[in-house]
């Protein structure tokens, strides 16, 4: 993944690009895990990557929401520190492209998850990411959303 990834940016450096990973959920006999990776070209489409897994099901929603997050926090510093490394062999800066780092969060101002938007967006901030929430988060809400029914 990595690989195309770099490939992808390298064949555009000069192109503004938003690299947004975000985590969904879905109670069936399991919990079915979906954390996607998304990387758009800005003007110019996009590729995405995402991975399913089933755990044991989660039933309270803070637990799932803060498993979702932590998920999502663990795959974006994997994947800034190996694009960046990457990117070295195309003897590309990342600090000399104009990419942006999202964490796509599946929380939102309306329903239950309201209440938890300020410890999760906190927490995402902290770690040194942009936090995004729905109906904004489409990393989240919509592509992981869609693969996790």
């Amino acid at each position: 993944m990595v690989d195309i990834i770099t490939d992808y940016i390298a064949k555009a450096p000069n192109s503004s690009y938003e690299i947004t990973v975000g985590t969904d959920s879905q109670n069936h006999s399991k919990t079915k895990m979906v954390e996607v990776i998304a990387i758009h070209r800005v003007g110019d489409g996009g590729i995405f990557f995402y991975r399913t897994e089933y755990i044991r099901k989660i039933k309270v929603l803070k637990e799932k929401i803060v498993e979702e997050t932590s998920r999502s926090l663990e795959n974006a510093t994997g994947l800034v520190d190996n694009i960046g490394v990457k990117l070295i062999d195309y003897d590309i800066d990342i600090d000399k492209l104009d990419i942006h780092f999202q964490i796509h969060c599946d929380i939102g101002k309306y329903g239950k998850t309201s209440q938890l938007i300020s410890e999760i967006t906190s927490w995402v901030e902290a770690a040194g990411y942009e936090a995004v929430i729905k109906p904004d988060s489409y990393a989240a809400s919509g592509v992981a959303n869609m693969l996790s029914k």
